[in-house]
């Protein structure tokens, strides 16, 4: 008789968790390609240092955002919609930013510091987005990664809020870097799987 009542109750746990994994992995997908649209910015001199600071403070409220909306490990409709609405502002406002008249040099100092710092903010996106896809990381781990990036692209705001990136600010923010990546390394490698 119990094994009865628990089928359902498995047939619906084994349905959600691919729908978890998708909406999960569109909104991790969208952090990749906003990050990329950022770095291509900096590197074609679209976009300024301090352009760039700004957008990694959107990018700091996306991930904290996504954190928060993970850590019970269920993704709501209103928190999926509101993840949605923020992700929608900062694709606005990289467009704007890579379209109005300032320029930035490519070539500066402080542009390539920031250039390394988002193409690491890059690649650690694409490794928690590979990690949501093949199940290597559960929706609380995936919260915590989320977590790790909001603190890293924090301090790229701070760093370059004054249109300058010094060696010792990106000396402390690739030790940061380090560290997420050794944590999303962990995780992906643990022995929890999402179902």
């Amino acid at each position: 008789m119990k094994t009865v009542k628990m089928i359902p109750l498995l047939v619906a746990t084994l349905l959600a968790a691919p729908v978890f994994a998708q909406s999960t992995t569109n909104e991790t997908q969208r952090d990749v390609n906003q990050q990329q649209r950022i770095d291509n910015g900096l590197k074609s001199g679209q976009l300024t240092t301090r352009e760039a600071s700004k957008l990694e403070r959107d990018e700091t409220r996306i991930d904290r955002t996504e954190a928060n909306a993970m850590k019970d490990g269920n993704v709501s409709a209103a928190e999926k919609a509101r993840i949605a609405n923020m992700q929608n502002k900062a694709s606005h406002d990289i467009s704007r930013d890579t379209h109005n008249a300032q320029t930035g040099n490519p070539n500066s100092a402080s542009s390539q510091r920031m250039q390394a710092d988002v193409q690491r903010n890059v690649n650690q996106e694409k490794r928690i987005n590979a990690g949501v896809k093949d199940g290597s990381l559960t929706t609380r781990e995936a919260s915590r990664m989320e977590r790790g990036q909001s603190r890293v692209d924090r301090q790229e705001a701070r760093a370059g809020r004054d249109g300058h990136v010094g060696a010792g600010e990106q000396r402390r923010i690739q030790r940061d870097e380090n560290r997420q990546s050794k944590r999303i390394h962990h995780e992906r490698h643990d022995r929890q799987h999402r179902g």
